[in-house]
């Protein structure tokens, strides 16, 4: 497996590197891999997740749009 070196990292970073990684219960190399992964990866979203959050928007908003309504903001938005 291939390996880097990070030189002249700064003191306040190591310093939350390493305070995460104990309160993960992991090593700062772990803990290193982990928040490149979190940052590197994309982040997998489960359909049920989408529909649990279009669900949670939907209640949020109150009332409705006529098709007149929708098509003015949508020429409001045009130049």
């Amino acid at each position: 497996m291939p390996s880097i070196t990070v030189k002249n990292i700064p003191e306040s970073i190591y310093n939350k590197l390493k305070q995460q990684a104990e309160a993960q219960h992991r090593s700062m190399n772990s803990e290193i891999i982990t928040c490149l992964e979190r940052s590197v990866e994309p982040k997998r979203v489960s359909p049920d997740e989408i529909l649990r959050q279009a669900r949670m928007m939907r209640k949020k908003v109150r009332g409705s749009l006529s098709a007149e309504e929708i098509q003015d903001a949508i020429d409001q938005g045009r130049p």
